[in-house]
């Protein structure tokens, strides 16, 4: 199959599930295009366990092999992803969060890393599948950032006080490009302890710097010269292939100068988004420019999630990875709860307003997402790499499934927004 009849399936595929979902299923479209895709693979497993003969299993797996899902997430839809999601982001709320939103997607990613990589090193060698303590931080790394593609439709589903949306929206925006930064860091001192040359504390602040800073230094640069040139004209059919040239150029550019892509994205995408849609936009070129990066947010989403749930064929599980994944589950959230849990009440200490219920929402809320089994699957190879890559797939398809499908009855019963309405 040639890459395009690749993604003629994956968007027919896409649409039939999507059609089956909206009229019979009624799930949330996301969570339902994993639920359908999911249930399809299994019975694809089913069938090849009863009749092997058939040869279906394999040659659906050929397939999804041909799709390098790491490098279809990181270096192609996640860009417009991310830019789609800032556009919507209201910086001006943005800012009376800033605290939480910087420490949750810094501190707060650190310490979940931390935490989770104790832990499951501790977990697997109890179990007797023994894995290094830098390979566990590994785990720890790609699994702590939520996913702002999980989250932002999630949020799309779930009403919930202004406030706490920004802060669910920001943290997980932010947080993927840190998060990915700290995943390079810590793969970097995991491979160096295990024959490498070693990477020493400076080279970690050094690189840190480099991926973060210049990031948010690259997509402010380039946000604002899209913002000039979009400024400089009013025809709305050029000013989307403006923006798509930012997200593009901007992303392409980052890679090539080694700087967090995610990053310069998430920061030009909240920039056009508030200063270029008031300002340098007519309402004609605006209402174009804002539907076309939902239609392309809505399809890009839809092939992202069907994929996902698709990718239980080339994942290997055994009883052993299976029964570590679920154990792996509360672990997970137990670390979530306290990395937000223990910054938000110093906040709260130091004078911040939150809304009541923001710990559990927030905790609950951290989805996990494609994201984080790209960054497995991305991993060199090696003996404990199935097993992470299988843990983390069933910590995400837990993630997305059971907590996006009960975050409306716990924001229903948690949230209060009698108060915490204006800081909150």
């Amino acid at each position: 199959m040639t890459i395009f009849d690749i993604a003629a399936a994956l968007t027919v595929l896409a649409a039939t599930f999507g059609l089956l979902n909206h009229h019979v299923i009624r799930l949330p479209h996301t969570i339902g295009l994993v639920v359908i895709s999911l249930v399809t693979s299994i019975v694809i497993l089913m069938l090849n366990a009863g009749w092997p003969e058939l040869g279906i299993a394999p040659a659906v797996q050929g397939v999804l092999e041909r799709i390098d899902f790491h490098e279809a997430l990181m270096n192609g839809m996640l860009s417009f992803l991310l830019f789609a999601g800032a556009l919507h982001v209201d910086l001006r709320t943005m800012r009376e969060q800033v605290w939480a939103i910087g420490i949750l997607a810094t501190l707060g990613v650190i310490l979940s890393t931390v935490m989770v990589g104790v832990a499951i090193w501790w977990l697997l060698n109890t179990m007797g599948l023994p894995i290094p303590l830098g390979y566990a931080m590994v785990f720890g790394a790609l699994i702590s950032p939520t996913d702002p593609v999980a989250v932002l439709g999630i949020l799309k589903t779930v009403k919930i006080p202004r406030s706490l949306e920004i802060k669910i929206a920001g943290e997980s925006l932010f947080n993927d490009g840190v998060g990915v930064v700290v995943f390079l860091v810590v793969l970097a001192l995991a491979a160096g302890g295990h024959g490498g040359d070693g990477v020493d504390a400076g080279e970690v602040a050094i690189l840190f710097a480099k991926e973060a800073l210049g990031g948010s230094v690259l997509g402010l640069v380039a946000g604002y010269i899209s913002y000039r040139a979009l400024a400089s004209l009013d025809e709305f059919a050029l000013e989307v292939l403006i923006t798509l040239a930012l997200v593009m150029g901007t992303y392409g550019l980052a890679h090539h100068i080694h700087v967090s892509g995610p990053i310069a994205i998430v920061v030009a995408g909240l920039l056009i988004g508030n200063q270029g849609m008031s300002r340098a936009m007519s309402d004609k070129t605006r209402d174009h420019v804002q539907k076309f990066w939902v239609l392309l947010d809505e399809i890009l989403n839809s092939i992202l999630f069907l994929m996902i749930g698709f990718e239980v064929l080339v994942v290997g599980f055994n009883q052993s990875t299976l029964m570590a994944g679920a154990i792996t589950i509360p672990i997970v959230l137990a670390a979530r709860y306290i990395s937000v849990g223990l910054p938000l009440t110093a906040l709260r200490m130091l004078g911040e307003r939150f809304t009541r219920g923001a710990i559990p929402v927030l905790t609950w809320g951290g989805l996990r997402g494609g994201i984080s089994v790209a960054l497995a699957l991305s991993l060199p190879p090696s003996e404990v790499k199935p097993v992470i890559l299988s843990i983390t797939y069933v910590v995400v398809v837990f993630s997305i499934i059971a907590q996006g499908l009960t975050m409306k009855p716990l924001v229903a019963r948690v949230v209060k927004t009698d108060e915490g309405s204006g800081k909150g």
